[in-house]
């Protein structure tokens, strides 16, 4: 049976690709791969689904190493059996290469609103999930400027008072993701964070990615990293406060600068990201984004062994 002529769609196979999809991170090289492949669904002339997928060393496919996440994403809208069909095409397509293993890791709904549908097929398909990760969220537009007031008026009178001042805005230079490394530590936090890739990304697409500072008597005492994964959503990246900062609310000041700087953005939704490691939870962390939180999505990751 021809799948394609049963549903007038076309498969393909791309190791080259366009830039300006709207997850921007797939415009950079994957991480320790020997190549790269891009599987996308057509129908009548247009775009329907796509997956990137990292071919590495050892014989695993990757969607996709180096980044937050990968997995598929929908254009549109696409029928249940539409995605089964690309699914079974791509696992198919990878098996024939004498690959052992596929790993996909699937954004949060906010991300892809298909992404119930996405990790259903996939469990029926015999995909098993090797991770979770609960992602907290803000959502909607209207309420995050109103949020970003709300926070403005409630610490007013304290960054008054302790003479604090703030920076948001497109990264200047790259100092304080220094500041932020040595803060956390000084604090005992583990940091793995590749700057040099970091600092390439900024330099390709400056617009996508946020400094947020707070300072003490033009000290800083504060630092977070945001970037605009997709154009409508802002992600919390990165944030230390200086273990010798002696400040109360430090961290609202930072979410007060994040939510402003959503709502200039014109974004939809906040992503406050993760408080979850491999060794388990930092509920302290969970604790305190959960007041700036109105929504909880799963990132997870799949497996198939062929």
């Amino acid at each position: 049976m021809n799948d394609s002529k049963k549903t007038s769609a076309e498969f393909r196979v791309l190791s080259s690709f366009e830039s300006g999809k709207p997850y921007f991170l797939w415009d950079f090289p994957g991480v320790d791969c020997v190549q790269e492949l891009e599987y996308q669904w057509h129908k009548k002339g247009k775009l329907k689904a796509v997956v990137r997928v990292a071919i590495q060393k050892d014989g695993k496919a990757v969607s996709s190493p180096g980044l937050p996440f990968g997995g598929i994403w929908i254009f549109g809208s696409i029928h249940t059996d539409e995605l089964t069909q690309f699914v079974d095409r791509f696992v198919l397509d990878l098996k024939n290469r004498g690959l052992s293993s596929l790993f996909l890791t699937q954004p949060p709904k906010p991300y892809e609103p298909f992404t119930d549908l996405i990790q259903s097929v996939l469990f029926k398909k015999g995909f098993v999930q090797t991770s979770v990760f609960s992602h907290q969220f803000f959502l909607g537009k209207k309420k995050i400027k109103e949020e970003a007031q709300n926070l403005k008026e409630k610490l007013k009178s304290q960054k008054n008072e302790l003479r604090l001042t703030s920076y948001r805005g497109q990264i200047m230079n790259f100092k304080f993701l220094q500041e932020i490394r040595n803060w956390n530590n000084e604090r005992g936090y583990a940091f793995n964070l590749d700057e040099k890739r970091v600092i390439e990304q900024v330099s390709v697409f400056p617009e996508r990615y946020f400094q947020i500072s707070i300072f003490k008597n033009d000290h800083p005492i504060a630092h977070a990293m945001a970037v605009k994964l997709v154009p409508e959503g802002m992600y919390y990246f990165l944030s230390a406060i200086s273990p010798s900062a002696k400040v109360p609310n430090c961290g609202d000041l930072i979410l007060l600068n994040l939510f402003q700087l959503a709502a200039e953005q014109k974004s939809e939704f906040i992503d406050l990201g993760s408080s979850e490691i491999e060794s388990g939870i930092n509920h302290g962390l969970m604790f305190f984004k959960s007041r700036f939180s109105n929504d909880i999505s799963n990132k997870v990751t799949w497996n198939l062994r062929f």
